[in-house]
Parts: C-alpha cells; sequence; structure tokens
C-alpha cells in the first residue's frame, strides 16, 4: 500500500517536472486574484462614493444640467451592478473572452478584466453600505470645516467606513480565489486547469485534487488570517 502511495505521488508531482504545472497554476490564479482584486476596489469606490454623493442632491432645489448629468451616470451605474449582480460569473467571463476581447490572446489577462469588473459591482455594494454606516453628522462636520464632499469622503467618511466593510471585503477577496477555479471555461491554466491536466495524464485523481484543495485552503486561510491581524490592530488604534 505504502508503495503505492508513493507512486501515485511520483506520478503526480514529480513525473516529468509535473509540479511546474501546478506551480504555473497557483501563479495565474495569485495573479488573477490580485489584478482582479485591485480592479474591483477601484470600480468599487467609484461607483459607491458617486453614488452616495448622488443621493445626498436636495430633491427641493431647481434641476440643472449637472443634476441630470448625475442622475444618469447614477442611473448607468445602477444598471451595471443589476446586470453584473444577476448574471452568472462562468457566462461573464466567456463574453469577456468570446465577444468583448476576443481580440486578446492573453487569457489571464481576459480573466482578471471580466473578474475585476464582477468583483466591483459587489464592492461597490459593500462600501456603499459601509459608507451609510457612518454617522451622516460627519458629512455635515467635515463641511462645516470648509471641506468640500469629496475631501470631506476621503478624509473623514472612507476611512471609517473602512473599519466597518473590512470582514466583507476580506470575504469578497475570498471568493474571488475560490471562483478563479471556473478560468478553465477559457483555457487558462489556473490550479484547477493544473490538477485537471495532471489527472488526464496519470488517470489518478486523488493527488492532484488533494493538492489543489489543499493549496486553496491556505490561500484562503493566509488571507483569513492577516486581515483577522488587521482588524485587531484597528481596534486597538481605535482604543488608544
Amino acid at each position: 500500500m505504502f508503495e503505492n502511495f508513493i507512486s501515485q505521488f511520483n506520478k503526480a508531482f514529480i513525473v516529468d517536472d509535473r509540479w511546474k504545472i501546478f506551480l504555473k497554476g497557483l501563479g495565474n490564479t495569485i495573479t488573477i486574484t490580485l489584478g482582479a482584486a485591485v480592479i474591483g476596489i477601484i470600480i468599487g469606490v467609484i461607483i459607491a462614493v458617486f453614488r452616495f454623493i448622488a443621493t445626498q442632491r436636495d430633491p427641493r432645489k431647481k434641476m440643472t444640467f449637472g443634476s441630470m448629468i448625475i442622475i444618469v451616470i447614477d442611473k448607468i451605474m445602477a444598471a451595471y451592478v443589476a446586470v453584473i449582480r444577476g448574471t452568472p460569473l462562468a457566462i461573464q467571463l466567456m463574453i469577456m473572452a468570446f465577444i468583448i476581447l476576443q481580440g486578446i490572446s492573453d487569457g489571464v489577462v481576459i480573466a482578471t478584466i471580466a473578474f475585476g469588473l464582477n468583483s466591483g459591482a459587489y464592492v461597490s455594494e459593500v462600501i456603499r453600505a459601509g459608507i451609510q454606516s457612518v454617522d451622516i453628522g460627519q458629512m455635515e462636520a467635515g463641511r462645516s470645516l470648509g471641506l468640500n464632499r469629496v475631501k470631506t469622503m476621503q478624509l473623514i467618511i472612507l476611512p471609517q467606513a473602512l473599519k466597518n466593510i473590512l470582514p466583507a471585503l476580506c470575504n469578497e477577496a475570498i471568493a474571488i480565489i475560490k471562483e478563479t477555479s471556473i478560468v478553465g471555461l477559457i483555457a487558462v491554466g489556473d490550479l484547477t486547469r493544473a490538477s485537471d491536466l495532471v489527472r488526464s495524464r496519470t488517470m489518478q485523481p486523488y493527488f492532484p485534487l488533494i493538492a489543489v484543495a489543499l493549496i486553496y485552503f491556505v490561500l484562503v486561510f493566509g488571507l483569513t488570517t492577516l486581515v483577522g491581524k488587521l482588524e485587531k490592530r484597528l481596534a486597538r488604534s481605535d482604543r488608544s
């Protein structure tokens, strides 16, 4: 039995340097996750801040051309969030690969953009909820100090909102890590596709699947631990 165990291990990782397939898959998974997270946060912050500011418009004031532009953009952003949240990520990925970005040959770039756009919709709602959880008096206090809405949002509202939404942002990052397992649909060599390739060559599923599951677990556990430490540090700064 032990000899069979060693034989399967060798076939999965040692023979033909198959461990390099897993290493390359891990690299692609991390690249897509980090890139998508950055894109998602940028899009999420822009949408959340703009939509929050749009809701602060006084309806009693006369409608101006600028106000109409803000309303139209707000509706477009709301539609974007609704479409992204209302359609499967796998379909969005394939539309991006085979229709919108069909001229790009790098699947990692396509996957990063698709995942980033998807994440942006969810992050925007998380950040918007965090902004709304901050007392409205904070905005008024910032304005009374002579700050405009953007500066008040940047210096006063967002730092407080971040502490409230950090766990939700961590959950979104974890979701991205696990969702990258579908990028094989557009022939990107991520961790899951690496296990598929090795299984097809060895006809033995045990080691490839268990190895990939453990790698995903380590990535998620590491991120969760890191965010937990950050939350504790932020909590200590509040008490000091």
